[in-house]
């Protein structure tokens, strides 16, 4: 692994590339922080897809894509006179320094729930009116909702114990099963089908799962069993029956 002189050099080279392109490239001087903004989400995703398929080299470039919008962004606020990527970096190494008394001050923790709550109360300390405020509202819905539980649960707003939260689910999905047997409006179905998701959630957090890896697991296996039916059939899909199908489907769970 390189040492920290090397690394300061390739981040001071990264800084030296992006000056010259958004001065000589004509697409790198036309974008905006919100032409960026897609892109960046874009490649966040592909730097997810590479850790869920363990693609370390993949992993590798595309946090180096990731890392080249930060500085892009960092570049246009230089030149608007917001702020340039030092003010950023210090911005985040301050916050941390706050944020970790039990590091840089006298603070002593137990273990890393206690540091997730003080984490939370410092938060407040510094005027964060909600503790949400920090659950950005346009993450996918399934992140969103661990995430709130997961924080509101900082303050002790939260179950004793995962029985309790099983018992709940149970509870929502025999509402949903009776809104959905007696016909009511979609928005009532939603707003049942929503709270059985939301309660599952809650019980994955407390057995130690993160529901979105989970289900990006699950995705990723009905593809590759479904791609296989479509790969091994012998005929086209629409004249083949259920049973057919599930057949290959079988052979692939044991492929």
């Amino acid at each position: 692994m390189n040492d920290k002189d090397t690394k300061l050099k390739a981040f001071g080279r990264l800084l030296d590339i992006m000056d010259e392109l958004r001065e000589k490239c004509p697409w790198d001087r036309k974008q905006t922080f919100e032409s960026l903004r897609n892109l960046t989400i874009e490649e966040t995703y592909e730097l997810t897809d590479a850790i869920l398929e363990k693609d370390y080299e993949e992993m590798k470039g595309e946090i180096g894509d990731i890392m080249l919008h930060l500085v892009f962004y960092s570049k246009i606020a230089e030149e608007q006179k917001l702020f340039d990527v030092a003010d950023s970096i210090n911005f985040c190494c301050e916050k941390l320094i706050r944020r970790h008394p039990h590091i840089y001050g006298d603070t002593e923790v137990k273990d890393a729930e206690e540091v997730k709550k003080n984490w939370e109360q410092l938060k407040k300390k510094e005027g964060k009116k909600s503790v949400l405020s920090g659950v950005p509202n346009s993450l996918p819905a399934l992140v969103k909702a661990y995430r709130m539980q997961d924080k509101t649960a900082q303050v002790g707003f939260e179950w004793e114990n995962i029985d309790q939260v099983w018992e709940k689910v149970k509870e929502e999905v025999g509402e949903l099963h009776e809104t959905i047997s007696e016909a009511e409006s979609i928005e009532r179905k939603e707003d049942e089908f929503g709270d059985v998701l939301f309660s599952l959630v809650n019980y994955a957090r407390f057995a130690g799962i993160d529901p979105e890896t989970a289900l990006a697991k699950t995705n990723r296996k009905f593809k590759s069993r479904f791609e296989y039916i479509e790969k091994n059939a012998s005929k086209a899909l629409e004249e083949m029956s259920l049973a057919e199908m599930d057949a290959l489907w079988d052979e692939a769970k044991t492929k």
